[in-house]
């Protein structure tokens, strides 16, 4: 005989049973997800994983701009002690190539510091809470905020800061070994006084000299001058990173 069950009611018999499959399209699927009971050896350790990679992979493009960079100004100065004859100009056109990769590697810096600053809020506040349970945690808040920048990524620096880093750890020892290249190329390759040597064209040696020091002295005061940090993570000797 033939018929439906009794436990079967009629209106999912009507909805064909689609209550299992209305309920895995639920937009509530991520409740629980990172609960306590889930334990930070399954999902949570997956996004940390995740996280991580994506921090590795930003940090390797910040290389191989400063690669590039190397590169450039070693080839620079390889041709412009080659011959006498060669105008010293050309390492003044290496310090603004310089200056390029200055500027295109602080934007992958806030980048960088996106996803490292989520890492740090996992180390901080999971890991180390785990390791150690009475040093207790660094932010209270830290799920709100992680799950509020996962919904609107956003840069954690200004341009400002990430120059004055990326000038601090990379660009403003290079540009010094372009100065003093330059210096030297101005004043022992030439009979001349170093001031008419360093005249490019119609411009007087004293221009091009006082230009030159202009800029280096607007890359001490970016680099240098006192701030308050907010990129995460950031090795010091001394605690300048600001807190809210």
């Amino acid at each position: 005989m033939t018929g439906k069950p009794d436990d079967i009611s009629e209106d999912e018999i009507t909805d064909g049973g689609s209550t299992d499959s209305e309920a895995d399209a639920s937009p509530f699927v991520g409740s629980g997800l990172l609960d306590a009971e889930m334990g930070p050896s399954s999902a949570l350790a997956h996004l940390y994983r995740g996280e991580l990679h994506r921090m590795k992979l930003w940090r390797e493009r910040l290389d191989q701009t400063t690669n590039w960079a190397v590169v450039v100004i070693a080839a620079i100065l390889t041709w412009a002690f080659s011959s006498p004859d060669n105008p010293h100009y050309i390492i003044l056109i290496g310090m603004a190539t310089l200056s390029v990769f200055l500027v295109i590697e602080a934007r992958r810096y806030r980048g960088y510091d996106i996803w490292r600053t989520r890492v740090r809020t996992l180390q901080e506040n999971v890991w180390a809470y785990g390791l150690d349970p009475d040093g207790g945690i660094g932010d209270e808040d830290w799920r709100s905020e992680l799950g509020n920048d996962y919904r609107v990524p956003t840069l954690k620096i200004s341009a400002d800061e990430a120059i004055a880093h990326r000038l601090r750890r990379v660009y403003l020892p290079l540009s010094c070994v372009l100065l003093a290249a330059w210096f030297v190329r101005i004043t022992a390759f030439s009979p001349e006084r170093w001031l008419e040597t360093a005249s490019i064209g119609m411009v007087p040696g004293v221009v091009v000299v006082g230009g030159v020091a202009g800029v280096y002295v607007a890359a001490a005061v970016v680099a240098f001058r006192p701030r308050t940090w907010h990129a995460e993570g950031e090795l010091r000797t001394e605690d300048l990173r600001g807190r809210q």
